[in-house]
């Protein structure tokens, strides 16, 4: 494509972006009238797409990492041909748009990530590369190996977690990873000398990736760089785009002023006619424009159409990987592995919940091919390497243990981008503690509605001697804020292997699981009661048919409120029922006639959990006993600790007759 007519597209986001802004009268225009010459560049002549089929497995991901450009974006899907109408423009950041302030994944087509906390996008797009370097040496194809292309801003690479992901995927030598870095100067609140002085050339040549700069203005020098960037055979890449932020505005280009409030009537009006575009109209695309754009749609589709022949033409060829293909694409969960994982559990073993699942993960990982995961340097600590299997390392990607390093934010980024690629179930894993820093990547797995599991052990003061700075207090309560997340805490074998179970069959939400370093012993379960009712949220595993008084409680204190409640009957002479509720947000999901017989409003009602007790008063009421730990932890041996925080069976019991 001619650089003229490339020209005419870049003209037409600029103004299309900076007309969705001016009537929302909200939004970030810098971004979209500096970026667009080498966004133009990328879509038009390197990114495969097919608006026809936006998903469509061969083509590369496209990742606005810096999401509060977003009208660049939506004026590239618009014009490129998929469904964000001009009507969806003119509706930028109202109710119900399909343009929202920040790109949604799965709210709005051809849409890959949901973006805008910065570094999020950055480090998504190194799960996403990852997984095409997985898919491939599986299927042993180069079909399989799309790009992912990116633009990210200063702010991506201020945060912390994109200085993580940049040296993971260094490492790992993810050639097929290109980010454009748009090197404006300029940030929301002033230039950038002001706090980022730092060589970011030099930093990634550091990082081990291949780094080169032009001037993001000029199409040619755009065209060039992307080029080699496609050729890179060992290294992902960075393009460092020097660009003028609000280009094309007489009054407000390289001025923070033009990065995150709309330009005005007048300053629009100046920029189109300093553009060469029509002054008088709004949400204008020219007749000319659109010829050239059908021209580079026509060219796209047929692209797709050539890869699909190619790949009928591999499943043909490879009668015995093509179903592997199919597992991977649909996440497949055969129906025998809810008795396999149950059978893993089946000497009753007493051990800790992180040991239990272990062997719940091999299980899995033997049954599952999407499956798949790691660490934050913490394997032999958090138990989540899949035996007998290699490392997920360049250059074959075969193994199944990926290393991602003491990077817990990165690493919630990348499964992400793996998950994002609804290609792979990704699971990761680091200490409860350590929860936090991974907070901002959970919640945006839960609302983009992503299949990640994040595994956390040590999930309690039972951490013993390690001390306050790793043992766990308000971490539980603070995942089960985040809407959309299912957060399991099992007490036992059963409960490990149907927590499990049901994370791999829920596609559309994320799942923590929460795991003792402490061993649990198994709990004996009332007659009549099945695995299936641990995935009701809760169930009662003591005294079935007494409500005198009813314990709630989680994880390895379950085992300890059935012990206290045998010694309250005895002492007492009353009925204590045990409730274990592995999964809180499971319960407030059952209907409230269920809710209302497990846990009566006429019974004495405990909760027993060794964490922060804020929280509990909705589950048992406000004037039920909350038995917990308001407090850090402390450095002495666990059994210590349990007794000295009032979590032994004899304290339990002894805190419970005493409110009584």
């Amino acid at each position: 494509m001619n650089i003229e007519s490339l020209q005419q597209i870049a003209t037409t986001v600029r103004t299309l972006s900076i007309d969705g802004v001016e009537k929302a009268k909200s939004g970030h225009p810098g971004l979209p009238l500096g970026a667009a010459d080498f966004a133009t560049v990328l879509w038009s002549n390197f990114l495969k797409f097919n608006p026809q089929d936006p998903k469509w497995y061969g083509r590369d991901r496209f990742i606005l990492s810096a999401g509060h450009g977003s009208m660049l974006q939506y004026a590239l899907l618009h014009l490129f041909g998929f469904k964000v109408s001009m009507d969806d423009l003119k509706n930028f950041r109202q109710w119900e748009s399909k343009t929202p302030g920040h790109p949604e994944f799965g709210w709005t087509d051809g849409v890959e990530t949901t973006t805008g906390p910065l570094g999020a996008g950055f480090s998504n797009g190194v799960g996403m590369a990852l997984a095409a370097k997985m898919t491939k040496a599986r299927l042993q194809s180069d079909l399989f190996e799309y790009k992912v292309y990116g633009i990210v801003s200063d702010g991506d690479l201020m945060e912390g977690v994109a200085s993580e992901a940049a040296s993971l995927a260094g490492h790992l030598k993810l050639n097929n990873l290109v980010y454009l870095y748009d090197d404006n100067l300029v940030s929301l609140a002033g230039h950038t000398d002001v706090c980022f002085t730092e060589s970011v050339p030099k930093r990634f040549e550091a990082y081990g990736w291949y780094v080169q700069s032009c001037n993001g203005h000029d199409m040619q020098e755009v065209q060039a760089c992307l080029a080699k960037a496609a050729q890179e055979t060992n290294r992902p890449s960075i393009i460092c785009c020097r660009t003028l932020l609000g280009f094309g505005s007489p009054n407000k280009a390289n001025t923070h002023d033009a990065h995150g409030a709309p330009l005005g009537a007048a300053e629009v009006k100046l920029v189109k006619e300093t553009l060469g575009a029509p002054a008088d109209k709004d949400f204008y695309v020219s007749d000319a424009t659109q010829e050239v754009l059908q021209k580079i749609i026509a060219g796209k589709v047929e692209e797709a159409q050539s890869w699909q022949a190619s790949f009928a033409e591999w499943k043909a060829k490879n009668p015995e990987k093509a179903p592997l293909f199919t597992q991977l694409t649909t996440r497949a969960v055969p129906t025998a592995l809810k008795e396999e994982l149950l059978k893993a559990f089946a000497d009753n073993k007493k051990e800790a919940t992180r040991e239990m699942s272990h062997k719940a993960l091999n299980v899995i990982s033997a049954h599952v091919p999407s499956f798949i995961g790691g660490s934050a340097d913490l394997e032999p600590s958090t138990k989540t390497t899949i035996k007998g299997a290699a490392d997920v390392q360049s250059p074959d990607f075969l193994g199944k243990n990926i290393r991602f390093g003491v990077r817990e934010h990165a690493m919630g980024g990348a499964a992400n981008g793996l998950a994002y690629t609804q290609s792979w179930i990704p699971y990761t894993a680091t200490f409860h503690v350590f929860s936090d820093y991974m907070r901002p990547t959970i919640r945006l797995a839960a609302l983009s509605h992503l299949q990640t599991l994040f595994i956390f052990t040590h999930d309690s003061f039972w951490v013993g001697e390690d001390g306050p700075t790793h043992e766990p207090i308000e971490q539980t309560q603070s995942l089960r804020l985040i809407p959309n997340l299912y957060t399991w805490r099992p007490a036992d074998g059963t409960e490990v292997a149907m927590s499990y179970y049901f994370a791999l069959t829920k596609k559309d939400r994320p799942s923590a699981l929460l795991f003792s370093r402490q061993s649990v012993t198994p709990l004996e379960r009332p007659a009549g009661t099945t695995p299936e009712d641990v995935m009701k949220g809760a169930y009662t595993v003591y005294g079935k048919d007494s409500s005198d008084v009813v314990i709630v409680a989680t994880g390895s204190e379950v085992g300890a409120a059935v012990e206290a409640a045998k010694a309250l009957e005895a002492a007492r002479k009353i009925k204590v029922r045990v409730v274990s509720m592995p999964c809180v947000e499971l319960f407030m999901e059952q209907p409230q006639s269920y809710r209302d017989a497990l846990i009566p409003a006429t019974a004495k009602r405990v909760s027993v959990e060794a964490g922060t007790t804020i929280g509990w008063e909705r589950i048992v009421g406000s004037d039920a006993l909350l038995i917990g730990i308001n407090h850090f932890g402390a450095s002495a041996p666990g059994e210590l600790l349990a007794d000295k925080f009032g979590f032994t069976a004899a304290k339990i019991q002894a805190r419970i007759e005493g409110w009584l």
